[in-house]
C-alpha cells in the first residue's frame, strides 16, 4: 500500500454505495479506509483496509484516519428509522471530517425538491420538500453549508435511484423481484421520466470530485446518470435479460404497484407508510442536470443503460447463459 497515495475514509463501507465507493477509490490509486461496524460484507480490494470502529468513537476514528483527504458519507439508516437516525449520523460524519481537516462528501438525492419539482433539476433549483424525509435532507445540507462557511468543506453529489452493486433498491425489491416468473413490475406510469444512477459510475464521479483542489468550500453537484421513462427502463431490462438467456417463451408480463393497498396498509405497517409517502417520485417527471459536475471535473464516462442493467442482473444472480435450463424455464 502506497503511503503517499491520497487517503479516503468511507463511512458505512458495508452498504451498497459504500462498497462501490471503496472499489472506485481503490481502483483510482487512493488509500481507502473502510469504516464498518462488523466484518466487511465482501473482501476489500487492494489498497483498502477495514476500520472496525463505530462512528460514535470519534477519537479512535480520528486517530485511525489521520491524513484523510475526504470523508465519504455512505451511511444509510434503515428506511423505517431513517427520519430519526439520518441527521445524527450525518452530523457525526461532518464532525469527523472537520476534525480530520477533510472534505465531507455526501450522496444526495431528489427528496429536497418535493412534489412540485420541475422536470429538470439543477443545483440552483429551489428546494421545496413536501415531507419529513425531504426536510431532513435539506437540514443536512444546510448544516454542511454552515460548516463550510466556518472552514469545513463539503460537497453534495446528487443522484437518482440506485442501480447495481447488490441488493436493496427499487430494482431488486420491486421491479425485477419476479423476473424468474417472467414478470416485471414498474412502480409508476410508464410515460414519466425518472432519474437513475448506476452506482459504479456514481462512485467514479465521487473520485473525480475528490481529486479536485479548486472546488468552493461548499459545492452542490448533480450526477445526471440515466433519465428513463418506465417503458424505456422495462425495454432495457428485457434486452439485458435476453443477453443473459432470459427470454420467456410466453413473453414478459408487466405489473404495477398496488399503491392504494400500500397506503391503506401503512396505517399498520411502518415500512409501507414510509414507502407510500415517497410515491410521488414515480408520478412526477424528473431528471438531473449534470452541467455543473461536468464543469467541475470534465466529462465522465457513462455506462450504457443496457450494460448497467446487465451487470445489475448478474449481481442479483440472474446469470443464466443463453440455452441453459434456467433460461428456458423462466
Amino acid at each position: 500500500m502506497n503511503t503517499r497515495s491520497p487517503v479516503a475514509l468511507v463511512l458505512g463501507a458495508n452498504g451498497r454505495f459504500g462498497q462501490a465507493a471503496v472499489a472506485a477509490f481503490a481502483q483510482a490509486g487512493w488509500r481507502v479506509l473502510a469504516q464498518v461496524r462488523r466484518a466487511p460484507a465482501q473482501p476489500l480490494p487492494a489498497g483498502a483496509a477495514a476500520l472496525a470502529l463505530p462512528m460514535s468513537d470519534a477519537d479512535a476514528l480520528t486517530a485511525a484516519a489521520a491524513g484523510a483527504r475526504v470523508v465519504v458519507h455512505a451511511v444509510n439508516p434503515p428506511y423505517t428509522r431513517w427520519s430519526q437516525e439520518a441527521l445524527p449520523a450525518a452530523r457525526q460524519g461532518m464532525a469527523l471530517g472537520q476534525r480530520l481537516g477533510a472534505r465531507f462528501m455526501l450522496p444526495g438525492n431528489v427528496y429536497n425538491f418535493g412534489e412540485r419539482m420541475p422536470a429538470l433539476l439543477r443545483p440552483d433549483t429551489p428546494q421545496r420538500p413536501s415531507n419529513e424525509k425531504g426536510r431532513i435532507r435539506c437540514e443536512i445540507e444546510a448544516e454542511m453549508r454552515a460548516r463550510a462557511a466556518g472552514g469545513a468543506p463539503g460537497v453534495v453529489i446528487r443522484a437518482g435511484d440506485f442501480i447495481g452493486s447488490g441488493r436493496g433498491s427499487w430494482l431488486d425489491l420491486v421491479i425485477v423481484k419476479s423476473l424468474a416468473q417472467r414478470k416485471l413490475v414498474y412502480p409508476g406510469p410508464l410515460d414519466r421520466p425518472h432519474a437513475w444512477a448506476y452506482l459504479p459510475d456514481l462512485a467514479r464521479a465521487f473520485v473525480a470530485v475528490a481529486a479536485r483542489n479548486d472546488l468552493p468550500a461548499f459545492a452542490d453537484l448533480h450526477f445526471p446518470g440515466h433519465t428513463l421513462t418506465g417503458a424505456q427502463l422495462l425495454a432495457a431490462l428485457e434486452r439485458a435479460a435476453a443477453g443473459l438467456g432470459r427470454v420467456p417463451a410466453q413473453g414478459w408480463r408487466h405489473g404495477a404497484m398496488p399503491w392504494a393497498l400500500i397506503r391503506a396498509g401503512g396505517v399498520f405497517v411502518p415500512t409501507w407508510r414510509a414507502i407510500a409517502e415517497m410515491s410521488y417520485l414515480w408520478r412526477v417527471p424528473h431528471g438531473l442536470d449534470g452541467h455543473a459536475l461536468a464543469a467541475a471535473v470534465g466529462a465522465l464516462p457513462t455506462t450504457p443503460i443496457d450494460a448497467a442493467l446487465r451487470a445489475a442482473l448478474l449481481d442479483l444472480g440472474f446469470g443464466a447463459e443463453p440455452g441453459s435450463v434456467a433460461a428456458t424455464a423462466a
